[in-house]
């Protein structure tokens, strides 16, 4: 493997990386990780999603990786979900953050569902309500303006398939890898309920991890625990 990474870590949300880094840091102390960005740049792409994957694709054949760990969360979760069903080979096990077993269920669901509930609302209103929904009662860590403003942007940058006038769905299924699933018991965008029906798809040796609070961004608040999880799983299923 020409750059030695363990872990390629997925982020397809650009403007909300920052809640990734506390526990990439955490992460970072026992395994190598490779941080793998993709931005969206045909808005009137239908099968942008696809072409994430297939550029992340590009990225292992052109570093030589096989057999790494895969990660992400949320969206960039499910890009990462979608690679390792079409490209199992490459990959050692899934990790999975805040992600449904319904893959296409990501906030963006619940920003245009709002958004064609609520007529009269504004952008704006229906991103503070989200925002809410994300971080629950815990303190928003940036300026709720600063905020706002990232996840307006994620929604034209990230490969989103969802519209006003329709929401997608992806197929459900298991991946061949081992799979680790984390979630949080206060999530309300993927929450207890939906999450924990991911034991349909597992194998024998899959994990499914709550937080116990920490909301959406759990890996953001709480790294040491979410990292001590992943830590141990990666290492039962060394590379």
């Amino acid at each position: 493997m020409s750059n030695n990474f363990d872990v390629v870590w997925v982020n397809v949300s650009p403007s909300l990386k920052h809640f990734d880094l506390p526990l990439q840091q955490y992460l970072n102390k026992y395994f190598r990780i490779a941080r793998w960005e993709y931005i969206q740049d045909n808005f009137d792409e239908y099968n942008c999603i696809e072409t994430a994957v297939e550029l992340l694709y590009d990225f292992f054949l052109k570093s030589e990786l096989h057999q790494v760990h895969l990660v992400g969360h949320g969206i960039s979760g499910v890009v990462a979900l979608l690679f390792a069903q079409k490209y199992p080979w490459r990959i050692s096990t899934l990790t999975l953050l805040a992600v449904s077993p319904q893959p296409a269920k990501t906030w963006h669901v619940h920003y245009y569902t709002q958004r064609n509930l609520s007529l009269d609302a504004s952008r704006q209103e229906i991103l503070m309500n989200i925002a809410g929904r994300l971080f629950g009662n815990h303190k928003i860590p940036h300026p709720i303006h600063s905020l706002l403003a990232a996840l307006n942007k994620d929604l034209y940058i990230s490969p989103c398939m969802h519209s006003l006038f329709k929401i997608i769905d992806l197929p459900k299924g298991e991946v061949s890898v081992p799979l680790m699933v984390c979630g949080s018991n206060t999530d309300t965008i993927v929450s207890k309920f939906n999450i924990t029906n991911w034991k349909t798809y597992f194998k024998a040796k899959d994990i499914l991890w709550l937080c116990p609070d920490g909301h959406h961004f759990f890996h953001y608040f709480y790294p040491d625990k979410v990292g001590k999880q992943i830590n141990n799983f990666w290492n039962t299923n060394l590379l």
